[in-house]
């Protein structure tokens, strides 16, 4: 089935988090009521390999057997983005592996080598997308320190679709956005939180971890951003910010264990986070997290659909 990547990437990249089993080793079949539910209350594009996914936690035959398994879980439902990265030659590797897989397009995870030229990773990304036989690329931002100029010597390799942008200034994205070719997506990478102010300078969808655990918020969120409600995005953004505060805590480093945390409380227990992320949560934390997930009737809601099962 083909889809339209340009929709899906204006829509909501929604990054599936990674299931272990009780030894730590992945689990991927863990995902699949995660994902139905997802693709069900209409996310757009699921994102295998993302930092949500503990992308760097994994190993690179790890992360092969994840696109593989949820690119056989998306079955065609959607279009699915797969996440790369690391050294040249692993994110290479992982590149080919997503094409053979069946994904739409690459994120390409920005290198976190401590030496990292703005001309280099040009010929990273051009090596990693020839890799993959010039699948369609997502290119994800996470320091804008490379300037613009360098980020318009990366939109203009061949492939490049998008720009999904995680970093807290929109004023430098208008300066991207303004530089570079006008068919390029820019997507808001700092969740639903940010995606307002993102939007008001042009960018388009955005990417959520809170797609795991509540996708129906996701949507709406992102429906009242498209129909230009901003008022309406702001108030469903509030109802849920207690989930991204308990994320945001030492220092990012509960992103993932709060996505777990809850998805754990909802009966799909996807195992712990691996170091360096925190592990659990602590007790103020679910207790915040408790009340989150009580108040929003998501708790509740999860265990009438298992008493019907």
């Amino acid at each position: 089935m083909t889809h339209d990547l340009d929709r899906a990437l204006a829509g909501i990249s929604g990054i599936l988090v990674t299931p272990y089993d009780d030894a730590g080793e992945i689990a991927p079949d863990r995902l699949a009521p995660i994902l139905d539910r997802a693709l069900g209350a209409g996310v757009h594009m699921p994102v295998v390999n993302g930092n949500t996914g503990e992308f760097y936690a994994l190993t690179t035959d790890e992360s092969c057997t994840m696109v593989r398994e949820v690119a056989a879980m998306v079955d065609g439902r959607a279009p699915l983005l797969a996440g790369v990265g690391r050294g040249i030659r692993d994110a290479c590797r992982l590149a080919e592996v997503s094409a053979e897989a069946g994904a739409s397009a690459l994120m390409i995870h920005q290198p976190p080598d401590p030496f990292v030229a703005p001309r280099g990773t040009v010929d990273y990304v051009r090596a990693v997308s020839e890799a993959a036989g010039g699948l369609p690329v997502m290119l994800y931002l996470r320091n804008d320190a490379i300037g613009t100029d360098g980020i318009q010597a990366l939109c203009e390799l061949p492939g490049v679709k998008g720009v999904k942008w995680a970093t807290p200034n929109p004023m430098r994205l208008a300066a991207a956005i303004a530089a570079c070719d006008p068919t390029i997506t820019w997507v808001g990478g700092l969740a639903e939180v940010w995606a307002p102010s993102f939007y008001a300078v042009g960018a388009r969808g955005f990417t959520s971890g809170l797609i795991n655990v509540w996708p129906e918020r996701s949507v709406a969120i992102h429906a009242a951003l498209e129909g230009g409600d901003f008022a309406e995005a702001n108030g469903l953004i509030a109802g849920m910010r207690a989930f991204e505060d308990i994320r945001a805590e030492e220092l990012n480093g509960t992103n993932v264990t709060g996505v777990k945390a809850a998805l754990i409380a909802q009966g799909h227990d996807c195992g712990q986070t691996r170091p360096p992320s925190a592990w659990p949560l602590t007790e103020a934390q679910q207790e915040k997290m408790r009340n989150f997930l009580a108040s929003n009737g998501l708790v509740h809601s999860r265990e009438k659909e298992h008493s019907h099962a």
